[in-house]
């Protein structure tokens, strides 16, 4: 390319020549401090078991559950989500012993080594594998109801040690009610991390396997479209950030990652709290088993799409391969 004869030549490329001047210019950079890595925990098993789809990701014991953490702590991984799996399902009324055991067995081991959020949600919980409780004729998710069990299981998570609650069902208020039920408990410096803007979407398959929440097929409500955001209407998932921010949210969420960067771009510009992106089950499957076939570079592929979500305005990625993060990060990934 050359220029005219009173303008010097345009030569972009003299700041990707060597990969020290590509370090330096570089503007997006995902870090190892930024990842949190997501675990299952589930009752009833007598092995830890692989996730279909997944890398090294598993549905663990309670001592396979300490064991990993232990683990990605050597890695350099140090936060992360747990969801835990009970083995009763109830429609009402539930048990949350099971996963609160969990998170208070994290932090004896750790304690402050670790920053663990508790996803707070109902559908591996209940026999239907929807978010919440279900009206009398089953046709939709009562909202006022399910608030109050998801702020009960957010207290309990809270007591039990968690460091942070994130509540992903997508229900309106729920944010305010648990924010008020941690606050007036003495829980006020707990963080709460919303999923505001999840989205009705294909990309859940593997998570689904992992937490056994599929939501049952066979009733009148078929699916979670009814309070999962339309992925044709992201005002909606304006509105639903800004409501959370206002009700008390420290930390907000975009789920899914890759196909809905213009929200997490857009949203992140808009509201000034710090952004979470999850990169989900269904993304994590399509690189890790395109790896598997030799037709992508894992690591390559990894980064490219982090290095997406920090350019879009994240400032956590929720990644199954987290893990992977410090290794991934410590070099320039290898070119064909």
């Amino acid at each position: 390319m050359t220029g005219h004869d009173d303008h010097p030549p345009v030569r972009l490329r003299r700041n990707r020549d060597n990969r020290h001047i590509r370090e330096l210019t570089r503007a997006a950079r995902p870090h190892p401090e930024q990842f949190i890595q997501p675990l299952f925990a589930v009752e009833g098993l007598a092995a830890r078991e692989a996730v279909p789809g997944l890398a090294d990701v598993w549905r663990d014991t309670p001592s396979s559950l300490l064991a990993q953490v232990e683990a990605d702590l050597g890695r350099g991984i140090s936060k992360f989500l747990l969801f835990g799996v009970p083995g009763e399902k109830r429609d009402r009324q539930f048990s949350h012993a099971w996963t609160s055991a969990r998170l208070a067995d994290l932090k004896a081991r750790f304690g402050a080594d670790v920053w663990v959020a508790a996803d707070v949600c109902l559908c591996s919980y209940t026999s239907h594998g929807h978010c919440g409780i279900l009206t009398d004729d089953r046709s939709h998710l009562d909202n006022d109801v399910t608030v109050a069990a998801l702020a009960d299981a957010a207290l309990q998570f809270a007591q039990a040690g968690a460091d942070c609650v994130a509540p992903s069902d997508m229900q309106d208020g729920r944010v305010a009610a648990i924010r008020a039920a941690l606050d007036r408990a003495g829980l006020e410096r707990r963080a709460l991390m919303s999923y505001a803007a999840k989205f009705h979407s294909a990309f859940y398959g593997p998570f689904r396997v992992a937490a056994d929440s599929a939501p049952d097929r066979s009733g009148a409500l078929q699916d979670r479209a009814s309070y999962q955001i339309d992925p044709g209407r992201p005002d909606d998932a304006l509105l639903a950030a800004q409501r959370d921010a206002a009700e008390g949210a420290d930390i907000l969420m975009v789920k899914p990652g890759l196909p809905y960067l213009d929200v997490l771009a857009r949203l992140s510009a808009a509201i000034p709290l710090p952004f979470a992106v999850y990169q989900t089950s269904g993304e994590q499957a399509g690189i890790d088993l395109t790896a598997a076939q030799g037709l992508a570079d894992p690591a390559r592929a990894q980064v490219e799409t982090w290095t997406a979500f920090v350019r879009a305005g994240a400032r956590m990625i929720v990644s199954y391969a987290a893990r992977r993060a410090p290794l991934y990060l410590a070099r320039e990934p290898a070119r064909p």
